[in-house]
C-alpha cells in the first residue's frame, strides 16, 4: 500500500486557525473549537493512504484541476494528489460558495 506524503498549505492552516478563533471566541465554546479543530486535523492526516477514496468537485475548473473534497462534519477539506504527495490547499465552511472561494484564492 502506498503511503503519500500529507503537505498543509499555509491558506489550509489559516483557514483551521479561523475556525478555531470563530467558535471559540464568537460562538464562546472553547471546547468545541479545539475539538473540531482536532477532527479535521486527526482527518487529514488519514489522507496518507488512499486518497483517491474522496471524489473531486463536480464544478469546473475545480474538477479539471483535480481538486478533491473531503466532507468532515460541516466542513470541507480541498486537496489535490501528486505523486507521493497529497497537498491540502483549503479547508472551508461547508454552506459557504465554495466554488466563489477557491476562484477568489486559486482560480
Amino acid at each position: 500500500m502506498e503511503k503519500y506524503t500529507v503537505d498543509i498549505t499555509d491558506d489550509a492552516l489559516a483557514d483551521m486557525d479561523a475556525l478555531y478563533e470563530h467558535i471559540a471566541t464568537k460562538l464562546q465554546a472553547p471546547e468545541n473549537a479545539i475539538g473540531q479543530y482536532n477532527r479535521i486535523a486527526d482527518a487529514i492526516l488519514t489522507l496518507e493512504s488512499f486518497p483517491d477514496r474522496f471524489g473531486l468537485f463536480e464544478c469546473e475548473p475545480e474538477h479539471s484541476i483535480g481538486i478533491h473534497k473531503m466532507i468532515v462534519d460541516n466542513y470541507i477539506v480541498c486537496y489535490v494528489i501528486d505523486p507521493g504527495v497529497v497537498t491540502v490547499t483549503d479547508v472551508l465552511y461547508g454552506a459557504s460558495d465554495l466554488h466563489k472561494r477557491l476562484t477568489e484564492r486559486h482560480i
